[in-house]
């Protein structure tokens, strides 16, 4: 279903139920900007473990956040 950004925006209760029943496209002035899909149980557990271990045991939290902010920087 393709449905525009306005439309999901107004109407975001009506399209997170029928996402359990079809895909949803997402549309800003003609092009798609985002795909909305179910979790199902499956993709759960996946994501849940795909979480897990990213964290090294050996860095805190801060120097984590640092590491990640750093892919974003801008390079001049």
């Amino acid at each position: 279903m393709l449905i525009t950004e306005t439309e999901f925006t107004t109407n975001i209760e009506k399209y997170l139920s029928l996402v359990n029943h079809e895909e949803i496209i997402i549309t800003k002035n003609g092009r798609g900007i985002a795909k909305l899909t179910s979790l199902k149980e499956d993709d759960k557990v996946e994501t849940i473990k795909s979480f897990l271990g990213s964290l090294s045991n050996d860095i805190s939290l801060e120097q984590s956040k640092d590491e990640r902010l750093k892919k974003y920087e801008l390079i001049d």
